[in-house]
């Protein structure tokens, strides 16, 4: 079924979606590997501690040797951010779906929430972290980087008319 006056069907608008969360996550890790860059500083653990996490949870193992299976955690950890990025892309073509607009700063407010819930909400409920004690350098290289996300995903969403 389309919307409403637009011709595009909601599989549209999901695979839309899903487009604008991948550039979100490529525009979320420039910022993040600048930040690096600039800053002089190492990668998060918190993704691989998180695939742990999960992985003890649904109790499934990573399997491989010592090595094998430390690259696989590595490789996955990353991935855990590219489906929270694209899933909230996804997420926000159906709410395109609807007929559902917003302005630009309204929209872009409500996608870095829901994409900073979406990358934080399992690493604080697995208790990995706890934005509670975060600093105010922390939470600035968290927030810019979902930021630019937003952005790109907002934009590129609304470059689909």
């Amino acid at each position: 079924m389309a919307e409403r006056g637009t011709g595009i069907s909601t599989l549209g608008w999901v695979l839309r979606g899903a487009a604008a969360g991948a550039a979100g996550t490529t525009a979320l890790n420039a910022v993040t590997y600048l930040d690096m860059v600039g800053r002089g500083r190492g990668t998060s653990s918190t993704p691989e501690q998180t695939v742990e996490a999960l992985a003890e949870k649904v109790h499934v193992q990573i399997p491989g040797d010592e090595e094998e299976r430390s690259n696989r955690v590595q490789g996955l950890g990353p991935l855990t951010g590219l489906v929270a990025g694209i899933g909230v892309g996804v997420l926000t073509g159906l709410v395109r779906a609807t007929g559902f607009r917003s302005q630009p700063l309204v929209g872009t407010a409500l996608t870095t929430v829901g994409v900073l819930i979406a990358s934080n909400g399992p690493m604080t409920v697995l208790g990995i972290t706890d934005p509670r004690t975060w600093s105010t350098t922390d939470w600035v290289s968290d927030v810019v980087p979902h930021l630019a996300y937003a952005v790109v995903v907002k934009t590129t969403m609304d470059a689909f008319r």
